[in-house]
C-alpha cells in the first residue's frame, strides 16, 4: 500500500497527517478552519485518497501557519507514499466547472517542484480562512511533494466556487497521475529512468 504518516511540530503548529494513496476518498479533517476542512475533504473525495489531518495551530494570529504547514505535511506524505513512482502515469489534468467558475489543473509528479498559479479571488476572507492562503497552500504542497503544479482560473466571480474548483480539480488530476499504467508497471515514466 502506498501510504505515509507525518508528525510535524513547530512553535506555530502541531500536525498529525495520514495519507493512503490507494484509498477510497475517506476523510477525517480537523484544522480549526471550517472552510479549509471542507476543501481537504473535497480533495480526498476527488483524489480517492484517504486523508486524516489533525492540526492545532496559532489561529489567534491568523490561518497562515496552519494552512501552509498542512500543505507542507501533505506534500511530504505524498512524496513518501509514492516511493520511486514506479509504474505511475505521472501526468494529470482536469478542468472543473463550479457554477460560474471554471478552473483547470495540470500537474506532473516530476521530482521538480514548481507552482504556476493564476487566479483572482474577489473575497479576502471565508469564515476564518484567508483566501490569499490558497496560493500558499498549493505552493507548500507542490514544493514538498516535488510536483510541478499549474492552476489556472479561466473565469469566476464567487470566491468559494473558484477555490472549491481548484481543490476538486487538483484531486482529480492527482488521481490520474498516481494511477498505475499496467503496461509499464515495472518502469518509471521518464526517459531518464528516475523521477
Amino acid at each position: 500500500m502506498r501510504q505515509a504518516k507525518i508528525d510535524r511540530t513547530t512553535k506555530e503548529t502541531s500536525i498529525q497527517l495520514e495519507l493512503n494513496v490507494d484509498g477510497t476518498g475517506k476523510a477525517e479533517i480537523d484544522t480549526g478552519i471550517g472552510f479549509f476542512n471542507h476543501m481537504l475533504e473535497l480533495f480526498a473525495f476527488h483524489s480517492r485518497m484517504d486523508l486524516k489531518v489533525i492540526c492545532h495551530g496559532d489561529l489567534d494570529v491568523d490561518s497562515h501557519h496552519s494552512i501552509e504547514d498542512v500543505g507542507i505535511a501533505l506534500g511530504e506524505a505524498l512524496r513518501e507514499a509514492m516511493g520511486d513512482k514506479r509504474g505511475i502515469v505521472r501526468y494529470g489534468s482536469f478542468t472543473i466547472p463550479m457554477d460560474e467558475a471554471l478552473v483547470t489543473v495540470d500537474l506532473d509528479l516530476s521530482g521538480r517542484p514548481y507552482l504556476v498559479y493564476h487566479a483572482s479571488l474577489p473575497t479576502q476572507v471565508l469564515g476564518n480562512y484567508e483566501t490569499e492562503m490558497t496560493e500558499e497552500f498549493f505552493r507548500a504542497f507542490s514544493y514538498n511533494s516535488l510536483m510541478t503544479l499549474h492552476i489556472n482560473e479561466h473565469y469566476g466571480t464567487n470566491t468559494h466556487h473558484i477555490i472549491e474548483a481548484m481543490f476538486k480539480a487538483t484531486g482529480r488530476a492527482l488521481k490520474k497521475a498516481v494511477s498505475i499504467d499496467e503496461k509499464y508497471k515495472d518502469e518509471v515514466s521518464s526517459s531518464k529512468g528516475v523521477l
